[in-house]
């Protein structure tokens, strides 16, 4: 979070984290670190109309609320599911999340393992970790301290694995009875198709590969990136997938100057849909799968001390860190250790083993690579076989993610994009020019594989491990883990870390990268060299963006400001479809924006006179909110209390502070705000207001079918001719979608 490969956060405007992350040089979290010194060390389309590939080329903050249950309370896996696509009978009820499905049917299967390299070389077995496998088991134990429902999936799963779990857990789904996943299981798999095919917006999905084209130009002053891959798909169907820039450009870089030698343009290599990357902290998820499919198998329990499984973790308060603590980030332990520094592996396990934490295990949250290596260990440990070659038997080989392994061979070079020119004093070894090598200096003295860092990959192949998840662990039939374990990664076990959203590996509702995407039930994450994952349950959709954002150098970018403006965009291209399918009023999704939406001066006879009209809302808790205010003048402006009830049901929720902020669940609301006996016979203006004043934006804000009424009289109504031009709107727009 060294020099410091720690501290991204002072990237573009709007990347700095400022929750209870420690600072500690080190580690280079994705994006919330700064580029500058240090080894990188701790990672801190094309609308083919269903064409077949055959080649590998394409052508809650905020407002108060007394009663009900919030729309921005995080509840894993149970949404409703909205019908968006194609096809009727489909609706998707994984273990995931209730999403929105989408059509299914139209678009043509990719067939797996073409493209530029041999698909059949073997992704995992050789090599294994330069930590090596210490031996022996120990004893050890946790005291409870309440069941809650994620306390209850974890002992689940250390007494008996994931079938008894999966028949506890309230809202898990049976492989009998989830639609999604009998479907998963008859072996359907991901292929192109158009946005409608989707359920998606056509011109906003373009507006995603314009976004991700952008930051090929100055972002402010140099190239985000040298080129870049932008995935976008929902339900099966992969609607965008565009490759830009190129894979191969710089040859050399000098520090001293800020000046860059590039390779002649016969030599360059353009960027392909195909291109595999280092991956970078993406390789954290895979790693926490494979620790999730041993709990599965009752070989680890989520919140056994590491001491039980690894004797050697000891010493300075370490022998209390659990499982999970390592999983969620909360163990306690320095964001990172120079591995690289040590020639040998006893070297290597004596560093580790030296580390204390330096606060008390779950008491904060930091982001630290050091949790992901001793998993490694700990799952080297127990399953008798090295991380790469669980990586291929347990993941890759069964869900046909031929192009994702650790290190690759010499063949993948010249369809690998390359990374940085790696000297001193910005990196910890001088390497020259990273190309078809881990980047991570201290992965790469582990011998290539390491829990934190090490895994290449293609956007395609991460489609896969997406889909597979949100289809409840399966994928054209394979499964790699059970729904409720897959509920297990989405569920935030960090709740008393706010800002700092965590399942076993994931990280939830992080806007800072995500975007519009964010929602309380959205999972990715990001890697240092410029890649990222993220998943929506909630609308069965999904992102890939690869971008090669350290070559040359580290320093020429910082921030995730590419993230978040293709992830907004692709937020924007889901659509928000009102109950008559006609047109409502919007806020738009621009940070810092605001606008009124004003109704003509009103004069109510009694105290009976009530607001009603649909709501929905998506902003960041406390950045972002809707109020709903009342004047007597047009100048002086007051809260209006309201309530609002889904309109599936349920109990309403009261807002007395006249605004609401977060996440509606994806629902419209029935507002409704009584005008009181205060304005009875006084003439009354209403307005909705809308803000965002932080760097982030959710999906915005609707606003449908506002009404004013008594018993004895319609005061104002939106749908009448006479009334609808009397709306005076300043930064709202009326949207179909």
């Amino acid at each position: 979070m060294a020099a410091d490969t720690g501290a991204e956060a002072m990237a573009e405007a709007g990347t700095e984290r400022t929750s209870r992350r420690s600072g500690t040089a080190g580690v280079e979290r994705p994006d919330r670190t700064s580029g500058a010194g240090g080894p990188s060390g701790m990672e801190g389309t094309d609308d083919t109309g269903g064409m077949e590939r055959t080649d590998g080329r394409s052508g809650t903050g905020g407002a108060e609320r007394t009663g009900g249950t919030a729309g921005t309370e995080r509840t894993s896996g149970t949404g409703g599911a909205e019908r968006t696509g194609d096809t009727a009978g489909t609706e998707r009820t994984s273990g995931t999340g209730g999403a929105e499905r989408t059509g299914d049917t139209a678009g043509t299967e990719r067939t797996s393992g073409t493209g530029r390299m041999a698909g059949g070389e073997r992704t995992g077995g050789t090599g294994g970790s330069g930590l090596g496998q210490p031996h022996g088991l120990g004893g050890g134990g946790e005291s409870g301290r309440g069941l809650t429902r994620r306390r209850l999936g974890a002992r689940l799963l250390a007494l008996g694995g994931v079938l008894v779990l999966h028949a506890a857990l309230p809202g898990a789904a049976g492989a009998s009875g989830n639609p999604a996943e009998r479907r998963a299981l008859q072996g359907l798999r991901l292929r192109y198709g158009s946005a409608r095919q989707a359920g998606l917006l056509e011109s906003h999905l373009e507006g995603v590969a314009d976004e991700a084209r952008r930051f090929l130009g100055p972002s402010p002053e140099h190239p985000y990136y040298a080129g870049a891959v932008v995935l976008a798909g929902r339900g099966r169907t992969i609607a965008l997938h565009r490759a830009m820039g190129e894979a191969v450009r710089y040859a050399d870089y000098d520090g001293r100057t800020d000046r860059v030698r590039e390779f002649p343009a016969a030599e360059r290599i353009a960027m392909a849909e195909d291109t595999v990357f280092d991956l970078a902290s993406l390789t954290k998820l895979f790693t926490s799968i494979l620790a999730v499919q041993q709990m599965e198998r009752g070989q680890l329990e989520l919140e056994a001390p590491v001491r039980r499984y690894l004797p050697e973790f000891t010493g300075g308060g370490k022998e209390v860190i659990t499982v999970r603590q390592l999983l969620t980030h909360t163990s306690g332990l320095r964001s990172w250790a120079p591995f690289y520094k040590e020639s040998t592996r006893e070297g290597r396990l004596r560093l580790l083993w030296s580390v204390r934490p330096q606060e008390t295990p779950g008491t904060v949250y930091r982001y630290s690579d050091l949790n992901l290596i001793t998993l490694q260990l700990l799952l080297e440990q127990i399953t008798g076989r090295t991380l790469d070659v669980l990586l291929h038997d347990e993941i890759t080989a069964p869900l046909g993610m031929q192009r994702t392994r650790y290190n690759p061979p010499l063949s993948w070079r010249r369809v690998t994009a390359a990374t940085e020119v790696q000297r001193p004093p910005w990196s910890g070894l001088d390497r020259g020019l990273v190309w078809g090598e881990v980047h991570d200096e201290n992965a790469y003295a582990l011998g290539g594989v390491a829990g934190h860092a090490g895994v290449f990959g293609t956007a395609w192949d991460l489609a896969v491990l997406a889909r597979a998840l949100l289809d409840g662990g399966v994928y054209a039939g394979r499964r790699i883990l059970r729904p409720a374990s897959v509920e297990l990664l989405f569920t935030d076990y960090n709740t008393a870390f706010p800002g700092d959203d965590h399942g076993l590996g994931f990280e939830l509702y992080q806007h800072w990268y995500m975007g519009a995407m964010a929602t309380p039930h959205s999972a990715g994450h990001t890697g240092f060299t410029g890649t990222s994952l993220v998943l929506d349950p909630s609308t069965d959709s999904f992102l890939v963006l690869l971008g090669n954002s350290v070559h040359p150098v580290r320093t020429w970018r910082a921030g995730s400001a590419p993230r978040v403006a293709v992830g907004n965009r692709f937020a924007r291209a889901v659509p928000v479809r009102t109950r008559h399918g006609g047109a409502a009023w919007f806020s738009g999704i621009q940070p810092g924006a605001s606008g009124t939406l004003t109704l003509p001066p009103l004069t109510p006879a009694t105290a009976a006179a009530r607001l009603r009209c649909a709501v929905w809302w998506d902003t960041v808790p406390g950045e972002g909110a809707l109020h709903l205010e009342a004047s007597a003048d047009g100048e002086h402006w007051e809260p209006l209390p309201f309530s609002t009830v889904r309109s599936t049901g349920g109990a309403p929720e009261q807002w007395p502070r006249g605004s609401v902020s977060g996440w509606s669940g994806r629902t419209w609301h029935r507002l409704e705000a009584p005008l009181t006996a205060a304005w009875s016979g006084r003439e009354v203006r209403l307005r909705f207001r809308h803000t965002a004043t932080g760097r982030y934006v959710g999906r915005g804000i609707y606003v449908d079918i506002v009404c004013v009424s008594e018993p004895a009289r319609l005061l104002f109504a939106e749908d009448r001719p006479a009334d609808a031009p009397r709306l005076e709107a300043i930064g709202w727009n009326r949207s179909t979608d």
